[in-house]
């Protein structure tokens, strides 16, 4: 209903008519034809401030004989420091401790879990690092320094770069070290 009403041809007229008789009010009114409002410069005084504000006496607000119960240090200007807080004394500086010299070798657990073979490809050895299940290819690297050098059916031949030879057994966890 409102929006056929809104849609009405008198509506649009009535509304037309009724933003001119608003438009022309507005330009009467602006000419002097209505009441001007009674506000202008203010009247600028004469005489100027004689008395400043008397800031002389707010010193004796902040002296020590107006706050009781405080206790204020005499020598220091400043009314807010206290002698409560006292910092802690600095321990003496230890001396330095020589770093232990980094290590030439690590210690890795190794478990050998087998090997398998696809069609014409190279051996693959199945080890435990750890805890992760990892395939190495035979002649590649397990760790820094460490190789694969044959995987047989029941022991794993591995050399590291010190010609240093380890044999794994098969399901046998063992602690090899490498060096560095």
């Amino acid at each position: 209903m409102l929006s056929e009403t809104l849609r009405t041809r008198w509506f649009s007229l009535c509304l037309h008519a009724g933003l001119w008789l608003l438009l022309v009010l507005a330009i009467i009114g602006s000419r002097g034809g209505g009441n001007v409002s009674p506000f202008g410069p203010a009247a600028a005084r004469s005489r100027a401030v004689i008395a400043p504000v008397p800031v002389a006496r707010l010193k004796l607000l902040f002296t020590a004989t107006n706050q009781p119960g405080t206790v204020v240090d005499p020598a220091a200007p400043n009314l807010f420091k206290t002698s409560y807080f006292v910092p802690a004394p600095q321990p003496l500086p230890a001396k330095p401790v020589p770093a232990p010299p980094p290590p030439t070798t690590q210690k890795i657990a190794l478990t050998y879990q087998g090997y398998y073979r696809t069609g014409d490809g190279p051996k693959y050895a199945l080890l435990k690092l750890g805890d992760n299940l990892v395939r190495i290819p035979v002649g590649g690297m397990v760790v820094t320094n460490l190789f694969v050098v044959d995987a047989e059916l029941r022991t794993l031949t591995l050399t590291n770069t010190a010609v240093q030879t380890n044999l794994l057994n098969l399901n046998a966890r063992q602690v090899v070290e490498v060096p560095l």
